[in-house]
C-alpha cells in the first residue's frame, strides 16, 4: 500500500486517537472520509486540509447507514485502503445498574456499528486484493473489572468478532488490527462523554473508586493520540504485524499479567479440566 495514495475511512475522526489518525494521515498528503455526530467538529480540518477531507455526520449505531458513508468515499476517493472503526463511548456502571438499553447501546456502538461498517467495504477491498481493517479495542478488550462490565462487552465481542474475521478475510490480502489502548490524553474520561449508569448505594463500596478514578483521569491520561497514530501505521507497515497491539506502557503490563495469569490458571486445573473428556477417545475435531 503506497502512503501517498492511501485513503481511509476512520468513525469519530473529530476527536482523540480518531483525529490524530486523521491529522497523521493528511500531513502525509493522504485523503480521510472521516464520521461524526456533528460535521462542524471537521471545520477546522476542513480548513487546513481542503478536498481531502470529507466530513460526513453519521451516528456509528444507525448501521443502516453505513454503506452510504462507505460508498461516498469509493465515489470520491475511487476506493478504501484502511478501514478505522473508531467511534464509541464509555460507560460506568455495574451489572445491576446498568439497564438493557445501556448494554445494548455499548453493543451497538462496539459490535454492531463496526460490523456494518465491515461489511460494507470488503467488496471494494476483496476486489482490489488489499486492504486493512483496524478495530479500535481497549485493553478493556482482554480485560475487565468492576463497574466497566458493559463497556468491556462490547470490546469483549468486537474482538471475538474480528479474530474470526481476520482469518476470513486474509486470503483476499486484507489484514485485520486490533489496537487495545490504556488510558490515552483525549476526551474518553471527560465529563459529559464518559458515560454513568444510575448508581445503586448498595454498590458503592465496590464501584465508587472505579466511579472516581475514571473521572479524575480526564486531562492526565499518560498516553499520547499523535504516538499513537504513528505506531499504528508503523503496523499497517509491517509485515509481521501481530492481530493484537496493546497500546501504552500500560496496556502492556495489564495484559502481560492477565494473559499470564490466565496460562497460570490452565495450566493449574489442567487435570480438572481433561476429566471431563470420555476416557480413551480421541479429539474428533480441531480448533482452526
Amino acid at each position: 500500500m503506497e502512503t501517498t495514495t492511501r485513503r481511509w475511512i476512520i468513525t469519530g475522526a473529530s476527536s482523540g486517537l480518531g483525529l490524530a489518525l486523521a491529522e497523521t494521515a493528511l500531513e502525509r498528503g493522504e485523503r480521510v472520509l472521516g464520521t461524526a455526530r456533528r460535521a462542524d467538529r471537521f471545520d477546522a480540518l476542513k480548513e487546513r486540509y481542503g478536498d481531502r477531507l470529507i466530513a460526513v455526520e453519521h451516528d456509528v449505531r444507525d448501521v443502516e447507514g453505513a454503506a452510504a458513508v462507505v460508498r461516498r468515499a469509493v465515489e470520491d476517493f475511487g476506493g478504501v485502503d484502511v478501514l478505522v472503526n473508531n467511534a464509541g463511548a464509555g460507560q460506568v456502571g455495574t451489572a445491576e445498574e446498568v439497564t438493557d438499553a445501556e448494554l445494548r447501546d455499548m453493543l451497538d456502538q462496539h459490535l454492531l456499528g463496526p460490523a456494518a461498517y465491515v461489511r460494507a467495504v470488503l467488496p471494494h477491498m476483496r476486489a482490489n486484493a488489499s486492504g486493512a481493517i483496524v478495530q479500535m479495542s481497549s485493553q478493556g478488550g482482554r480485560m475487565s473489572f468492576p463497574a466497566v462490565g458493559s463497556y468491556s462487552a462490547g470490546k469483549f465481542a468486537l474482538e471475538g468478532w474480528s479474530e474470526a474475521l481476520a482469518g476470513e478475510v486474509a486470503p483476499f490480502g486484507i489484514r485485520v488490527l486490533i489496537v487495545e489502548p490504556s488510558r490515552f490524553r483525549t476526551e474518553f474520561n471527560a465529563a459529559g462523554v464518559l458515560r454513568a449508569a444510575r448508581q445503586q448505594a448498595a454498590y458503592e463500596g465496590v464501584a465508587g473508586a472505579v466511579r472516581a478514578n475514571m473521572a479524575e483521569a480526564d486531562g492526565i491520561q499518560e498516553g499520547d493520540p499523535a504516538s499513537a497514530a504513528v505506531a499504528i501505521r508503523e503496523m499497517l507497515e509491517a509485515e509481521d504485524a501481530p492481530l493484537r497491539l496493546p497500546l501504552g506502557a500500560e496496556a502492556v503490563r495489564n495484559l502481560t499479567r492477565v494473559y499470564q495469569r490466565g496460562l497460570d490458571d490452565v495450566q493449574r486445573w489442567a487435570e480438572v479440566s481433561r476429566s471431563a473428556d470420555f476416557p480413551g477417545v480421541p479429539p474428533a475435531v480441531r480448533a482452526f
